[in-house]
């Protein structure tokens, strides 16, 4: 197995130098206005999002058409999110950290890729995000497949407010072959399923010639063994940017006889 952690600089010992610690002082916490699926549109969240955006794109920089569109995303997003169950509430103050910058990550690992398949695209993530980011290259295309009627329309609206080159499929994610016409070459799961699973739902395209990224968290060793346990794999492994998790690389796939 393959590994390859962010790129940085020497890390810092974390030691203050002598008489910094006399000269600094602390700082108040910035104030967290209590999150609730209602309060998406506080705008007592607009600062915190604010801040959090610099920090996004400082791990993930954009053009600014690309920031245009991402904003008019985060905009619709907040608007949907007080009657239609998004995201986590708790994530509402990080959406550009969280789920922006986690996405777009995923653009430099498959820096020639242009067609896209995004299984269980949820409320965006990867899939508006790399709809938005794609939308500057000739013939990119972006395919969302989502099984909830109220998050395809949200897909729908986010891809026609944001002018991006996505295609949205309502369909159970297991028909996604079925659904999608033309070739792909890179194929994206966030938060979906184990990977094991993930894998059977893509495969078909793998076995086209799509390679497969699937964002996964701190247990991915543990996901890794289960799928070896049906799969044949040789996966390459990506530090996160925005957090403790992995990003699972897949070049080809073969099932376990």
């Amino acid at each position: 197995m393959k590994q390859r952690g962010p790129a940085g600089g020497r890390p810092s010992s974390g030691k203050p130098s002598a008489g910094e610690g006399a000269r600094r002082r602390a700082e108040p916490a910035p104030i967290t206005p209590k999150i609730d699926k209602a309060s998406a549109n506080d705008p007592s969240l607009d600062s915190v999002i604010a801040a959090d955006k610099i920090a996004a794109l400082k791990l993930a920089s954009v053009s600014r058409e690309t920031e245009a569109r991402l904003d008019r995303y985060i905009a619709l997003l907040r608007e949907w999110q007080a009657k239609t169950n998004l995201v986590a509430p708790s994530t509402l103050p990080h959406l550009w950290t969280r789920h922006i910058a986690d996405s777009l990550q995923l653009v430099d690992l498959a820096p020639s890729a242009r067609r896209w398949a995004d299984l269980g695209s949820g409320g965006g993530f990867p899939g508006v995000v790399l709809a938005c980011a794609m939308a500057e290259k000739p013939g990119a295309r972006v395919h969302l497949v989502e099984r909830i009627a109220k998050k395809a329309a949200f897909l729908r609206e986010a891809i026609r407010i944001t002018s991006s080159p996505g295609v949205v499929h309502l369909a159970e994610i297991g028909d996604n072959v079925d659904r999608i016409t033309g070739p792909v070459d890179c194929v994206t799961a966030r938060a979906l399923a184990p990977l094991h699973q993930l894998i059977g739902f893509a495969e078909p395209l793998m076995r086209q010639g799509a390679k497969a990224l699937f964002l996964k968290g701190q247990d991915v060793e543990a996901e890794l063994t289960e799928a070896a346990k049906y799969w044949n794999i040789q996966p390459q492994l990506h530090q996160s940017r925005t957090g403790d998790g992995w990003i699972v690389e897949l070049t080809s796939v073969e099932r376990r006889g």
